[in-house]
């Protein structure tokens, strides 16, 4: 009988994700099929209220990934987890497909009807001018790769090695990180700013822009964005205002086209609390030497593993430990590993064409394991 059980069980846990057994902090699906192949989603919670966020949208003939990492709160990463597919669908048809153009509307619209939210909400709720976050989105479409990203997550191809080394995989970094600890990036700030000698500075162990964040491209922040919020009395009541005399970050994308070759073999999106954790390399590798099923599973806990050998405790420990208390130990984690099988044969592909419609979104919330209506309740509260 409960051999029964668990087997009626089993197509639910597939659409649905559960929890990892263990850490009641953790949520994810081990496989499901999409157009090219399978792939795998975990999430772990460390924050009090769950800031990241993450989809994984499917159809026969393209996948689309989400990955949010919000900052201040999760209003933003919610809100874009809401919006931004729906424009990129919206933008894609009217245009005939997709393209850069197509990708760099629909952020744009997403930040446009972020900002209206905040006007809406500035008086109930100043703090939500604060809030922001980072967006991860990937696209394959007719052996076609687009990778378009706002901060420091990030998307790390695998792909085969070639000549004498076909056993082993190399890691090759798709996205771009936003983060003015690259000096790259921090001169790019500087040079957009040439009459402001502070616009980066040296503090808390980092660089920050304006003392105050660490990536220079987000949805959301409006306050680092519109000078007219700093200067609002309503939010200068919260915080300490920032003298602004033109934004000093932007939601413009980087974007990568790139067409998919027959030694790619799969694609890693996670947030930045995996990157913290584990080299391109080091995760690529754990992805190339296990099993599919749980591989984002796997990748998350190898993270969990290195938060714990830096901190001498077990890993054990750290599952024991609570949402808030938890963030001084680990940032949210999210991984979605995609993998790329559509040249492999076309049993593959026909077996996963008739099975890839759908869409995978995970809980808003993983300690409440809140799946459904958790968005619209917290944005009906500031608006």
């Amino acid at each position: 009988m409960m051999m029964m059980l668990r087997s009626l069980s089993r197509p639910l846990e597939r659409c649905l994700g559960v929890r990892a057994g263990g850490d009641a902090l953790m949520w994810h699906v081990d496989l499901k099929p999409h157009a090219s192949s399978d792939f795998s989603i975990a999430v772990v919670q460390a924050n009090n209220c769950l800031e990241d966020q993450s989809q994984v949208f499917t159809s026969p003939f393209a996948t689309y990934v989400g990955v949010y990492d919000g900052h201040g709160g999760p209003e933003a990463s919610r809100f874009v987890n809401k919006h931004l597919f729906p424009f990129l669908h919206k933008f894609a048809t009217e245009q005939g497909g997709l393209s850069a153009d197509v990708i760099k509307k629909a952020f744009n619209a997403t930040e446009e009807e972020f900002l209206r939210l905040v006007k809406r909400s500035l008086s109930v709720r100043p703090q939500i001018a604060s809030v922001g976050s980072f967006c991860l989105v990937g696209a394959i479409s007719i052996d076609v790769l687009y990778v378009a990203n706002l901060g420091d997550s990030r998307a790390v191809l695998g792909r085969k090695a070639s000549g004498d080394k076909e056993n082993t995989v190399v890691a090759e970094r798709l996205s771009t990180d936003h983060n003015v600890g690259v000096e790259e990036v921090r001169k790019e700030v500087e040079e957009l700013h040439p009459d402001d000698s502070h616009i980066v500075v040296y503090t808390r162990g980092v660089w920050r822009i304006k003392g105050i964040i660490q990536v220079s491209r987000s949805i959301g922040d409006v306050y680092l964005k519109k000078p007219e919020f700093y200067r609002d009395p309503i939010f200068q009541q919260f915080g300490n205002p920032v003298p602004l005399k033109r934004p000093v970050i932007t939601a413009e994308p980087s974007i990568l086209i790139r067409k998919l070759k027959p030694q790619d073999q799969f694609l890693i999106f996670a947030s930045d609390g995996l990157w913290e954790q584990l080299s391109d390399e080091a995760a690529v590798n754990i992805v190339f030497k296990n099993p599919r099923a749980g591989i984002a599973r796997r990748l998350v806990r190898a993270a969990l593993q290195e938060v714990a050998k830096k901190r001498e405790m077990r890993y054990s420990d750290i599952k024991k430990i609570k949402k808030g208390i938890r963030r001084h130990f680990h940032d949210d984690i999210t991984v979605i590993v995609i993998y790329l099988d559509k040249h492999r044969g076309s049993f593959c592909n026909k077996r996963t064409k008739q099975n890839a419609m759908g869409c995978t979104v995970t809980p808003v919330d993983i300690y409440s394991f809140n799946a459904d209506g958790g968005d619209e309740d917290l944005l009906q509260k500031i608006t």
